[in-house]
């Protein structure tokens, strides 16, 4: 099933790669980045506008429609075997001796006494800031 999702994969991928030029070889009214060319050419301008109108039609209906297998694919695929991986949040509830939940409302509304252990070298200065008493504006003497 894997080798047919990635197949699916590199065959939209090309579809897009295919499209993108062959939108950007369009002329547009504004001048665009088409590739102006002879009218005397194998092809004439108009039937090259058909050609690259019907090519877009293609090549975006196609593309859509791969997008959609791709998602049903990965949909079916994926449902079965997918599990949660819980080995993270038991390893941070074990280093710091409690887990989260059974935290107190009188430890939690406690004030920080100091910045948490941590590595962040900014973690202590955040804490000093924070503990810092900002003094109070003084009155001036009222006018009289």
């Amino acid at each position: 099933m894997s080798s047919l999702f990635t197949f699916l994969l590199v065959v939209q991928a090309l579809i897009a790669a295919v499209m993108i030029g062959v939108i950007l070889m369009q002329k547009s009214e504004g001048g665009g980045l088409g590739v102006g060319g002879s009218p005397a050419g194998l092809l004439s301008a108009r039937g090259a506008a058909d050609f690259m109108t019907r090519a877009t039609t293609v090549l975006a209906t196609l593309f859509v429609g791969l997008s959609i297998v791709l998602a049903a694919l990965a949909s079916v695929g994926g449902a079965g075997g997918s599990t949660i991986d819980t080995s993270l949040s038991k390893t941070a509830q074990q280093s710091s001796g409690a887990p989260a939940s059974s935290l107190t409302g009188a430890a939690q509304n406690a004030p920080a006494q100091s910045a948490p252990a941590s590595d962040d070298p900014l973690a202590a200065a955040s804490a000093a800031a924070s503990q810092k008493a900002v003094p109070a504006p003084t009155e001036a003497p009222a006018k009289k």
